[in-house]
Formats: C-alpha cells, structure tokens, sequence
C-alpha cells in the first residue's frame, strides 16, 4: 500500500472536491471606490463610470430567482446619511445589465430591467448606513462600461 504524504493527500482531496464557488461578500472592499453621500445632495444625479460584469452566478448564490453574474466582492459603496422620501440606484449602460444591493438592514435587493435592460432600484425613506452595490451582467459578459447613478429625484 502506498502512502500519499499529507500535502498531496490534502491537495488530491481539493481536486477531487472540484472547484469552490464563490457568491458576493458585502464584507469586501469595493472595485470602483466608494461615497458618502447625504440627503439632499448635489449635484443630482450623481454618476460614476464603473464596468458591469463578473463571474458569479446568482443563481448559486439566490434562491429567490436572480439571475446574472457579478463580482465577488462589490464595485461601489454608498454611505448614505440623512432624510429623504427616496433615493434610486440605477445602472446606464448598453449591456445587459444587473444590479444587486446590500442595504443597511442587511437585505438583499436585486434589479435586472427596469428601464430597457437597464436595472434600478428604488428606496423609500432609505435608511442610513451602507449600501453595498454589485453591478452585473445578465449574460455573463465582463468589462461592459456602465454609469452607477444616484438620484432622489423620480427616475
């Protein structure tokens, strides 16, 4: 009987387990940067250029049926502080885009068309704190350019 030593038994057992899967981590550090932005910001919208697209597949991750993939880790984060009847996040680009958000109440949201294939999602009374934002592909496309928008405006 021939023994493996314990490293190869050990990276024999990984490959056999195939590859892991990944699915967002709101804990990560955003690609694209991040904001703070208050009630009544301007200017109004504000955008940021970012790339929508990644590897992920939702539907791995969700249960609930969204669908397309992203980036482990998220491409932007809003910090949001004050009073407003709402606040949009919104995606512009000539992808098919997704948009998936972590709020501060720790939910998941999750837009895919919108406006076109363009996804936003609206808050109500948005409530302070982090929201953490992936900006996605609904076809498993990367490197799409994309505008993130902020409004508290009607969108």
């Amino acid at each position: 009987m021939t023994r493996l030593p314990t490293a190869a038994l050990a990276a024999a057992l990984v490959a056999a387990a195939g590859p892991a899967f990944a699915c967002p981590d709101w804990e990560a550090r955003p690609h694209f940067g991040d904001i703070e932005l208050s009630a009544g910001f301007e200017p109004d919208p504000w955008r940021k250029r970012v790339t929508a697209g990644g590897t992920i597949d939702l539907a791995r991750c969700f249960s609930s049926g969204e669908s397309g993939y992203v980036t482990t880790r998220p491409d932007f984060d809003l910090y949001w502080k004050g009073t407003s009847d709402q606040l949009t996040i919104a995606v512009e680009s000539k992808a098919d885009a997704i948009l998936l958000v972590n709020a501060p109440d720790g939910k998941w949201y999750y837009s895919d068309d919108y406006r076109g294939s363009d996804p936003a999602i609206t808050f109500y009374n948005p409530q302070e704190g982090l929201y953490d934002i992936w900006i996605g592909s609904y076809d498993g496309s990367r490197r799409n350019p994309a505008n993130l928008v902020f409004t508290e405006y009607d969108y």
